[in-house]
């Protein structure tokens, strides 16, 4: 029976008062609690599903679809979340992807995988044929060869998307996506040469988004100056990438070869003063004046004043003295908040967070920077920081910001309140004792930022109904403590399923026994904890194969200072979640041991067994366990070496 009780100590991690919550639907809550559960345990594939589809609730379909990746990632053979995904990146518009997945999937047998494939290939097939005859009776159509190439490319037809790709620039030389296209393709294709290349010459110059995507495909560091040459080979009408090509040369102190880029540019944009300046600047550092002078004078002449002083700087000739222009706060603001918008689409938080910070030293009153700073702050894990800007965000005048800040705030807020207080209960009947044990707790943690262990004061309840039991002539037996315990301890912060504990305390009998007679007796006790559950738990949508393990190890000073192991293991069937029930049947593997050898904790025992809960009653867990044990130590024992019992168990929980 002490199993019960050790197993009733393991604090509520994330990951329960995530799925209270999503029992509760309050979805933004449970998001929250999923991410941090998901930080906390990594390996644990079930959260990342079940983070998913909270957020699914909501409508954070690409957010899903990168949970249900994530889930891939940790259980490959997972081909529930696999189809998830697939599902998901072909309403995302990730066309490619779905196709990969659906196709690896339904190798393995499966039908809807196999279905889903057929649909998104039989097109593409059909395009490709249809787009080829096209290309063959006019080779000089530029949106034939464009088309043939993305079918061939959406279908992993990559060198003929190549091929086509190649051909559609030819036709088209000005189209800089197709620069973009043919990066993407030459990547998949190994050919990381001509991929960077392309992409180099991609993201200088031309089309903002399409410089955008080519970035993201760049790896992180700056293109060396051979990169930079090969993608002129490849774009030689590039200006942008010329310059930027001169001006590396000039920063590596190769100024001869950054003249050379210079001129022509300036030959290819003779308005493009800046480089009209610099090649003049590197003419008159080399004594070529002639050349210098016209390029120097028209600068001059332009009305560019800040150039035309770095100009006289030059010819050391004097500056011309303007007041500067003082520039609005409300424009810093604006400016700064576009900028921190850019850097959040593109994923760059901590730029994002200082131009957020820009914008609110010059506009402190806009609410909507406040609530930025929050989710930033959130998403980059420090949610001290996060909940201090929600709760100011959410004195908005504007009902939809204060409404979005103080859900956020709330969701937040529980995670740094000083104290917090988890109450259980946990009666449970069993026919082997005729008997009703009950356990339960209340305790009260003090919760200080950034610390991993929390103090603790706590009370435990441990009794029975029926009291003393006459054992084999062996005199009255007692089966629970009957006392209320009062104590003092600390537990760290559950750590990938694991939670360290420790208490001492007082333990007062409401019923003494005549061989321990003795009312207020000391209490030590104290252990280490671990908690892990695979496939579909009993959760808001889920059905299916489901194992979880408690496994704990306790120090208990009562029992002669003993020092019990117990392992709790279940696995089976999550049954489809009615209106009003879901419930779970399983087999149940349980094994405990001592170091003292004492009989009663040292037993093996097996059975089926039921839990279920009610929708409108989620803190409630009912269990039903039909079990057959053998004790492993039986000197001493007055009941022989099997047994069998029928267990019903009530689960009560909350936290505040």
């Amino acid at each position: 029976m002490l199993r019960f009780l050790l197993l009733a100590t393991v604090a509520f991690g994330q990951a329960d008062q995530a799925y209270d919550a999503l029992r509760a639907k309050d979805y933004d809550r449970a998001i929250v609690l999923f991410e941090k559960a998901s930080a906390a345990e990594p390996s644990r594939a079930a959260l990342h599903i079940d983070w998913a589809y909270t957020l699914l609730k909501i409508g954070e379909t690409e957010a899903a679809r990168d949970q249900f990746a994530e889930a891939m990632r940790i259980e490959p053979s997972n081909q529930h979340a696999a189809l998830e995904y697939a599902f998901l990146c072909y309403e995302t518009k990730k066309q490619q992807e779905a196709r990969r997945v659906f196709d690896r999937i339904r190798k393995n047998g499966n039908a809807t995988a196999a279905e889903a494939f057929e649909n998104i290939d039989r097109p593409l097939r059909e395009g490709i044929a249809r787009w080829s005859e096209a290309v063959e009776l006019s080779p000089q159509n530029f949106s034939a060869h464009e088309e043939l190439a993305r079918l061939a490319e959406q279908r992993d037809e990559l060198t003929l998307a190549a091929e086509h790709y190649e051909i559609a620039r030819q036709l088209r030389p000005d189209r800089k996506s197709l620069l973009l296209d043919l990066g993407r393709v030459w990547t998949e294709l190994k050919r990381s040469g001509d991929a960077m290349a392309a992409l180099v010459a991609a993201s200088r110059g031309g089309e903002p988004m399409v410089a955008e995507q080519a970035r993201e495909l760049l790896p992180a560091r700056y293109p060396y100056v051979y990169e930079f040459q090969n993608a002129l080979k490849l774009d030689p009408q590039n200006v942008d990438l010329r310059r930027e090509l001169a001006y590396l040369h000039l920063q590596m102190g190769d100024k001869r070869d950054a003249e050379t880029e210079f001129e022509q540019v300036v030959e290819k944009s003779p308005g493009d003063l800046l480089s009209v300046a610099q090649l003049g600047l590197l003419e008159l550092a080399r004594g070529d004046t002639d050349s210098a002078m016209p390029r120097l004078e028209k600068i001059l002449a332009s009305g560019d004043d800040a150039l035309a002083d770095r100009v006289r700087v030059a010819l050391k000739m004097p500056q011309v003295l303007k007041r500067r222009e003082e520039q609005p706060r409300s424009d810093v603001s604006s400016e700064a908040k576009e900028l921190a918008q850019k850097s959040l689409e593109k994923g760059y938080l901590q730029d994002a967070l200082k131009y957020l910070q820009i914008a609110h030293e010059n506009a402190p009153l806009d609410f909507d920077v406040m609530l930025k700073l929050a989710w930033t702050y959130n998403v980059l894990k420090d949610d001290t920081d996060a909940v201090r800007w929600f709760n100011l965000a959410r004195q908005s005048p504007d009902p939809k910001t204060a409404a979005e800040a103080s859900r956020a705030y709330r969701n937040l807020e529980p995670e740094f309140q000083k104290f917090r207080t988890t109450v259980w209960a946990f009666p449970t009947f069993s026919t082997r004792w005729h008997d009703v044990f009950a356990y339960a707790q209340v305790k009260t943690e003090l919760r200080l930022p950034r610390w991993f262990v929390h103090p603790y004061i706590s009370a435990r309840f441990v009794g029975d109904t029926e009291g003393a039991v006459n054992i084999a002539n062996l005199g009255p037996q007692y089966l629970s403590e009957r006392s209320v315990i009062l104590g003092i301890g600390a537990a760290t912060s559950t750590w990938h399923g694991a939670t360290g504990w420790f208490e001492a305390g007082e333990s007062l009998r409401y019923s003494p026994t005549p061989a321990d007679p003795g009312r207020v007796v000391p209490d030590y006790r104290g252990g280490v904890a671990f908690a892990r559950g695979v496939g579909n738990l009993l959760a808001p949508g889920r059905h299916g194969l489901f194992a979880e393990t408690n496994d704990d190890g306790l120090y208990v000073s009562r029992f002669g200072k003993d020092t019990l192991l117990y392992s709790q293991n279940r696995a089976g069937w999550t049954l489809r979640p009615s209106e009003y029930l879901h419930a779970q049947l399983y087999w149940n593997f349980d094994a405990t041991a001592d170091a003292r050898g004492q009989y009663w904790a040292n037993y093996v025992e097996t059975g089926p067994g039921l839990r279920f809960k009610f929708q409108h009653a989620p803190s409630l867990l009912f269990s039903v366990n039909a079990l057959r044990g053998s004790y492993f130590v039986n000197q001493g024992n007055p009941r022989g070496p099997n047994f069998r019992d029928l267990r019903v168990g009530i689960w009560y929980a909350f936290t505040r």
